[in-house]
């Protein structure tokens, strides 16, 4: 995919709402070469997803061995909204906790009171740094079974239309 094809995805309204959620699931090759899926927090600074984890963090050995990423950002609803997303991880070490994922837990529903207490836990257990786990899109679809379909369904869709004007 172009990256001005990927561009286009991302900053559809819709996409630009699924991208202001909390959850995404990340979906790597383990170590041991089978696959994981996994909810992670995330933000969308625009050009990226962003993740935070812990530096002794599982998965870090499985993306540095293999970056290639897909993400899957989704509603609870019927019809469900749907972002796919394939990229590339980078990791960044960082010292102290990013801002990324502060703002990333903001939308928690908190108290203020709560909210001062976590990010205390936060900084009293994340001492030695974070990673940001920066994913930079190079594929994406859009799917809300309205205007768009997966791809698979599509196809069944294009065969059913075939079928009809065969039979009439």
């Amino acid at each position: 995919m172009e990256p001005q094809e990927v561009a286009e995805v991302l900053n559809r309204p819709l996409s630009r709402e699924l991208l202001a959620r909390d959850l995404t699931r990340l979906a790597y090759v383990a170590k041991d070469g089978t696959p994981r899926s996994i909810p992670i927090a995330f933000s969308w600074n625009g050009a990226e997803v962003v993740l935070c984890t812990t530096k002794n963090a599982p998965k870090l050995p499985s993306l540095r061995a293999n970056p290639m990423v897909a993400l899957t950002i989704d509603t609870e609803s019927h019809p469900p909204k749907i972002l796919l997303v394939r990229g590339r991880a980078e990791l960044d070490y960082v010292d102290g906790i990013p801002q990324e994922y502060l703002e990333i837990n903001g939308s928690y529903e908190m108290t203020a009171e709560q909210r001062v207490e976590w990010e205390a836990e936060i900084r009293s257990l994340y001492v030695e740094g974070m990673v940001r786990i920066v994913v930079t899109p190079t594929w994406a679809k859009l799917i809300d079974f309205e205007t768009t379909l997966p791809s698979a369904v599509e196809e069944l869709v294009r065969r059913r239309a075939r079928a009809e004007a065969n039979a009439g």
